[in-house]
């Protein structure tokens, strides 16, 4: 069965969770057809963008609960085997080359926020209600961990992880988990369509170099040797015929007479 509806069109790739009657749960099959869309998207030379989404009224409940049931009854290496997998998905979804974004509504609990964290622009609608739910199981959001914190730092983990408290979509803007939240599921397509359109005007090219860039210069000291690097990197990039091309393009508009 498809739990992961897969689509390309005008350089953008939508992959959609379709899994409604679950809230959009995942378990080891749901994660592997999300590596594969993710894969295919990202080796597509015409897919600039990824938007991830979900059909119905949750983005993601996390865990499936049968799976979680085979997963207490599993000794731990296969509880790592698993957990390795989901580990996988979520790395090539942060480190994806192209920009992400997901769009988000209804239940968003433990690894749905993995999935929302390691997304480049994250847009929410006013049913988005969040929770880091693992410890009012006995479990940790270790896997999602490392992602989570990039998004909303230490201080706000401590927190949420700890208390397994649930949160909306404001509280999500303002921890720094959501970029915008919109009134209603329409107005949150509509900005995403915004973002999409504003994305495709952008080098593809660049904008890789850019997400690279981000990755290489994160939590660095700025001393020399970083100063180096990034100097290195404008001069070479200047100097690719795409870059040259853009830049005459837009002088040429720029100072064209009136």
């Amino acid at each position: 069965m498809d739990f992961i509806q897969y689509a390309q069109h005008d350089a953008v790739a939508d992959i959609i969770l379709n899994r409604p009657e679950k809230r959009n749960a995942f378990d080891a099959e749901v994660i592997q057809q999300l590596i594969r869309a993710l894969q295919t998207a990202i080796a597509d030379p015409i897919v600039q963008v990824i938007v991830l989404s979900a059909n119905g009224d949750h983005f993601c409940a996390g865990a499936d609960l049968h799976w979680m049931r085979q997963m207490a009854e599993a000794d731990q290496a296969k509880n790592k085997a698993d957990a390795l997998e989901l580990a996988k998905l979520l790395d090539l979804l942060y480190r994806a080359p192209k920009p992400t974004i997901a769009r988000v509504q209804g239940s968003v609990y433990g690894g749905g926020l993995g999935l929302v964290a390691c997304c480049d622009v994250v847009i929410a609608d006013i049913s988005a209600r969040f929770c880091f739910s693992e410890v009012k199981l006995g479990l940790i959001p270790a896997v999602i961990s490392p992602y989570a914190l990039a998004a909303i730092g230490a201080r706000q983990a401590k927190r949420y992880f700890l208390t397994a408290e649930l949160f909306d979509a404001k509280k999500a803007q303002e921890i720094g988990l959501v970029h915008e939240y919109m009134m209603d599921q329409a107005s949150a397509r509509q900005t995403v369509t915004g973002i999409l359109q504003a994305l495709k005007q952008g080098d593809a090219g660049a904008q890789q170099i850019a997400k690279k860039m981000i990755f290489a210069v994160e939590g660095r000291a700025i001393d020399a040797e970083l100063r180096t690097f990034t100097a290195e990197l404008i001069a070479k990039q200047r100097t690719t015929e795409q870059a040259r091309l853009r830049m005459n393009q837009f002088l040429e508009k720029t100072v064209a007479p009136k």
